[in-house]
């Protein structure tokens, strides 16, 4: 999602938390609307209910941490923007009433301060940097750099802070409940942070991180608004109407997706062939087993890997990592070609060097949408529907393509169909120690980084093996 930008932009300042018991009360109260109802146009929510396991899990931890004994960090899976919503009604409806079922005393606030992209004020709007400033948020750069001013704030409020801290390891949404996406290893790397500073203090607190899976289904299967959602993107892509042979819902459905994806690969492979110059061959070298749906899924990722080339050529910025890593360093780039801090007053600069400044910006915000189409797809998959031809799994695919046809059709933060009401359901997973293993991460820096490596790597089993 994003905002046209036409105009360069004054640097992104830092916003403050300061979290507000009152503001954070007043949308407490408003979270089942917020919830149930649609309030802005990029939240679809439709959420009814939602029901949690382990609950009791975090309602002891909470009381550890009210009594002195831990420091903990949730990382929560985060596969759509409705998760924070979630993650609020879990903390403030359902920790305390599991508490009050198993005698478990609380004493002060179930909340915690949160991480965020500080990119979201940008394509939602001001205000809502001022709403989660409130709440306890914490905004963070996504990108290469190190975004220091973030980071120590995180730092400071996981050591010191009244409440425990809770941080989307993934590091955006990737649409789908059933995939986990590769983790950043910020998370883990806060936690050996957190004990290094209780050891340099001479405290005592375990440091804890608790995983977190958040999965939707929808209380019917929408069928029938699956069907008017592809013949609307079929009709949006020119693909002409055909019959398609009678059977299962789930087999007709999985024939039109198909379909539609392979007319858009092959519409966008020709599109970067003649206007961006790119070497796409019309066949692609796969396996002989491969099936049609391996190769069709090939052909997408060889795509998304030419869109980000091209948007790494303009900006001068190479290749390195997975297709995530790649997506972040972009962001980064545009933004620094967007939000100029070379540029103290852009309103002192002549007409002349404003107009310059105005035109890069907007080049920039044109090539950053190649970037956007390929964060839609990092997750996507040969067997994800195949696995589990399940509604919500054909609903995600379905939203995803919808996502970039508005993207290219330039559509300002597209209202997403809502399919239907929903249900959410949150699993607590069981507690890693990050301070039992402090010590082996000790002693030079690959220890550390291996350190690091390893409980990003657990951190991951553990959240899949919750949503399977």
């Amino acid at each position: 999602m994003s905002r046209s930008i036409q105009s360069t932009q004054p640097p992104l300042k830092f916003i403050p938390q300061r979290l507000n018991p009152l503001v954070l009360q007043i949308f407490r109260w408003l979270l089942p609307i917020a919830l149930r109802f649609r309030t802005r146009p990029w939240l679809t929510a439709g959420i009814i209910r939602v029901e949690a396991k382990n609950v009791e899990v975090l309602a002891e931890l909470y009381q550890q941490f009210q009594a002195g004994k831990i420091r903990f960090l949730l990382a929560f899976r985060h596969p759509e923007v409705e998760d924070p919503l979630c993650m609020q009604y879990l903390l403030s409806r359902i920790v305390p009433q599991v508490a009050r079922q198993k005698d478990i005393t609380l004493q002060s606030l179930v909340h915690s301060y949160f991480l965020y992209d500080r990119g979201m004020t940008i394509w939602a709007g001001k205000w809502l940097g001022w709403l989660f400033s409130q709440l306890g948020g914490v905004p963070v750069h996504r990108g290469r750099r190190l975004d220091r001013q973030a980071i120590q704030t995180a730092r400071e409020l996981f050591a010191n802070g009244k409440l425990p801290i809770a941080v989307a390891p993934e590091g955006g949404t990737n649409g789908h409940s059933g995939i986990v996406s590769p983790l950043e290893p910020g998370v883990a790397q806060m936690g050996f942070w957190c004990v290094e500073d209780l050891q340099k203090a001479n405290r005592t607190e375990t440091v804890i991180i608790v995983p977190i899976a958040i999965q939707y289904r929808y209380v019917e299967p929408p069928w029938s608004k699956l069907d008017l959602l592809l013949s609307k993107l079929e009709a949006d892509s020119g693909l002409a109407a055909i019959e398609i042979e009678q059977g299962k819902s789930e087999e007709i459905y999985y024939q039109r997706l198909c379909r539609l994806a392979e007319y858009l690969i092959t519409e966008m492979e020709e599109f970067y062939r003649r206007f961006y110059h790119q070497d796409i061959p019309k066949t692609i070298s796969t396996d002989e087993s491969a099936s049609p749906n391996q190769v069709l899924v090939a052909r997408l990722h060889r795509l998304l890997d030419k869109a980000l080339q091209v948007a790494e050529q303009y900006f001068g910025v190479q290749a390195q990592g997975n297709s995530i890593d790649r997506c972040r360093r972009l962001e980064e780039a545009g933004w620094n070609y967007i939000y100029r801090e070379d540029l103290p007053d852009i309103n002192a600069l002549p007409p002349f060097k404003r107009g310059l400044a105005d035109w890069i910006a907007q080049e920039a915000d044109l090539r950053m949408r190649h970037m956007r189409i390929v964060e839609s797809f990092v997750a996507v998959t040969a067997t994800y529907i195949q696995e589990q031809p399940t509604a919500e799994r054909f609903a995600e695919t379905a939203l995803l393509v919808f996502d970039m046809l508005s993207r290219i059709q330039d559509t300002t933060l597209p209202g997403r169909p809502r399919l239907g009401l929903r249900e959410a359901q949150i699993t607590v997973g069981e507690p890693i120690s990050v301070t039992e293993r402090w010590k082996n991460s000790q002693g030079d820096r690959y220890a550390a980084r291996q350190g690091v490596s390893d409980l990003t790597k657990d951190l991951q089993i553990a959240l899949e093996k919750m949503i399977k």
